[in-house]
């Protein structure tokens, strides 16, 4: 079979360039082109964005003002978000030089003068705080003024002894032990001296 020439399809080159001036057959209007940014291109969005909702153009200018404003938005709140799950990345103190490591609180088997001398020798305030308090419980338990017990709360304790210099033994503990507050040794010496008074009973 033959195919003779008017079989042969032409191309028609200036309907296909009447096509190509036509903005409506522009199928590449909205995408980005390789010498634009991503910056460019959400700015150019936004504003097109702003001139649909505003209905004018009065405030497509500010379009590059309201990315900026928004991104620091974004930034507040993810750090905002971090804040309340990881609360401590925010919480570093440089004072601190002695690392303190939570550990069971327990009155037994424990040699606390001995702990308590090493604790202030490495200027551990926050550690001899801690044995002090626990020295304090033994102390009541073995006079029978507190029954001790791994699961009871210093409120009990508190109730048990009833008595003014416990309990503010027993603030200053705890604000050391779960409130991040800062001891130190005007600190260690005041609970020194409450506990001394609560082993003579309450008296001065």
């Amino acid at each position: 079979m033959v195919t003779s020439l008017s079989d042969t399809l032409a191309c028609d080159t200036a309907q296909l360039a009447l096509w190509r001036s036509d903005p409506a057959y522009n199928y590449q209007r909205e995408l980005v082109s390789p010498d634009t940014n991503l910056f460019e291109w959400v700015d150019r969005l936004l504003e097109k964005w702003l001139g649909n909702l505003l209905g004018s153009h009065s405030l497509v200018g500010y379009s590059e003002v309201l990315l900026i404003c928004l991104a620091i938005i974004f930034l507040l709140l993810l750090i905002w978000f971090i804040y309340r799950k990881h609360p401590g990345f925010f919480m570093h103190s440089a004072k601190s030089s002695v690392s303190y490591t939570v550990e069971e609180d327990t009155i037994y088997g424990v040699d606390f003068p001995n702990e308590i001398a090493e604790a202030l020798n490495q200027r551990d305030y926050k550690g001899a705080v801690r044995l002090l308090y626990l020295q304090t419980l033994k102390r009541l338990n073995d006079d029978n003024r507190i029954d001790w017990q791994p699961y009871k709360t210093s409120s009990q304790y508190n109730s048990e002894v009833g008595m003014p210099a416990f309990r503010t033994l027993t603030v200053h503990f705890l604000r050391v032990r779960y409130g991040n507050f800062e001891a130190d040794e005007t600190l260690f010496c005041q609970m020194k001296h409450l506990q001394e008074i609560i082993w003579k009973g309450g008296k001065e």
